[in-house]
């Protein structure tokens, strides 16, 4: 009977032990408080030139996401006043910080960008000391005087009557390496002449460095008291660029400039987007990149592929099947034989990111795709890119779970946005991560924060469509 029962229990280890693992996250991460802000998300636009520019996307207010283009635009936006600090991130990773000095309007009724913000920009690792290092200053009690150190009391204990009152009492000895005291001797110098007392300072008055500080900083002209309105993460107001630095803006109230025999400049080399976060009180931004393995990238890089043919076929055959009916007084066309050309897929980039800090990669593919025309047939006169946007993660079994599959076209906009990934970042201050995509649609161009869950990809804030 005993052999039984040990037998039994060794079996449940051997099934527990074959069992898949389930990692969670750290405690300390598990029992963060979760952040109701304000925190605000932006992207940084940083051009070959050196100039940079901050497009406000989403604020989070006690936990509900607005829109950070109109949040308290009085007439300045919330997220754009001078002074508000963002930290630029990639995949997590501070890369420096940006300080906002000026806010600025678009000219155009229907701009991308309504509102961007100009400022200083400091990469990390390269702020400067603020004062440089010196040496400590001499201890107290130590003689720097020509000659060798004397032992004495402290001065400050030591009461000398003025010069010009007679001395009555007799004068006391001097003190010696053998003088005994209330207190034992020790290294002391002679007591500098204390200075001039100042006039009291009146109550208006401020110190030097904060009347310089309070004189540069630009007047907010948001509208709202200081009780009405949360903080973002604050610095010192900075000096603002030239308003010619980014032509099509201008500060709200002020005249645009005019353009009037002016030679207009080409079009602008791309600029590199960068995510950028503003928060007094929130998480210390952490790293979301995920190391592969040995050939597991390129397994997957494979599995990817394959994953977004199957969707582009299945989207080409749903768009067929919606097409208008031939009229049955028309004769139908013969059909083709032969097999469908393959798509030919460019543009393709894959990335992946730990954003449940659970060493379990959540893996994001995008691509364009072209369909050649099949063999003898001649060229298509339009022939449409694809878009197509993957996001999947590795299951229990080690096999692809689809969150989300996105094909579009130039014609179908409106039905499926096109999709391109920014980056990941902590958008709600939880310690995990949410994509920042760049959407596409009929309705033009803006943002859009995706988080992961085991199932799907849940919408969190669409500038495009607001809730």
């Amino acid at each position: 009977m005993v052999l039984a029962g040990l037998a039994f229990l060794a079996g449940v280890a051997a099934a527990q032990e074959d069992r898949p693992q389930i990692t969670t996250l750290p405690r300390n991460i598990q029992k963060k408080k979760k952040d109701e802000g304000p925190r605000a998300v932006g992207v940084l636009q940083m051009s070959a030139s050196g100039k940079v520019s901050l497009v406000p996307i989403a604020i989070m207010i006690n936990g509900k996401f607005w829109d950070a283009g109109a949040y308290k635009a009085d007439p300045v936006p919330m997220a754009l006043e001078p002074g508000t600090v963002y930290e630029g991130e990639r995949g997590g990773t501070s890369l420096g910080l940006f300080t906002v000095g000026s806010a600025l309007h678009s000219n155009s009724v229907n701009a991308a960008n309504p509102w961007i913000g100009t400022g200083a920009w400091v990469a990390a690792g390269s702020e400067k000391p603020d004062k440089q290092l010196r040496a400590e200053a001499v201890p107290v009690g130590i003689d720097t005087s020509d000659g060798p150190p004397r032992l004495t009391r402290d001065p400050a204990k030591v009461t000398q009557p003025p010069s010009s009152t007679p001395v009555s009492a007799p004068s006391a000895p001097a003190p010696s390496a053998t003088a005994s005291g209330d207190e034992p001797p020790r290294l002391t110098k002679p007591a500098a002449p204390s200075p001039a007392p100042s006039p009291p300072p009146s109550a208006d008055a401020k110190p030097p460095e904060a009347a310089t500080a309070a004189a540069r900083a630009p007047e907010s002209d948001s509208g709202a008291a200081e009780g009405d309105r949360p903080r973002l993460r604050r610095g010192k107001p900075v000096e603002t660029l030239a308003d010619d630095a980014f032509p099509g803006y201008s500060k709200p109230g002020t005249k645009p400039a005019s353009t009037a025999g002016k030679v207009v400049a080409p079009a602008a080399a791309p600029v590199e987007i960068v995510p950028a976060i503003s928060d007094a009180s929130g998480p210390e931004p952490h790293s979301f990149a995920y190391g592969w393995l040995s050939d597991e990238e390129g397994e997957r890089r494979q599995a990817m592929t394959a994953l977004a043919k199957e969707q582009l076929l299945a989207y080409l055959v749903a768009q067929a099947k919606a097409r208008i009916a031939i009229p049955a007084s028309q004769p139908a066309r013969r059909k083709t034989a032969g097999k469908r050309p393959e798509p030919v897929f460019s543009s393709v980039k894959m990335i992946a990111y730990d954003l449940w800090l659970n060493n379990q990669p959540v893996i994001i593919l995008s691509a364009e795709a072209h369909i050649p025309p099949a063999p003898g047939s001649p060229p298509v006169e339009d022939d449409l890119p694809y878009f197509i946007l993957l996001v999947a993660y590795p299951d229990l079994y080690n096999n692809l779970h689809q969150l989300y599959a996105g094909v579009t076209d130039p014609r179908h906009l409106d039905v499926t946005p096109r999709l391109d990934l920014v980056d990941a970042v902590d958008a709600d201050g939880d310690a995990r991560g949410e994509l920042l995509f760049k959407e596409t649609s009929d309705q033009g161009s803006g943002w859009v924060i995706y988080r992961p869950t085991a199932d799907k990809l849940w919408k969190m804030f669409d500038s495009l469509n607001p809730e």
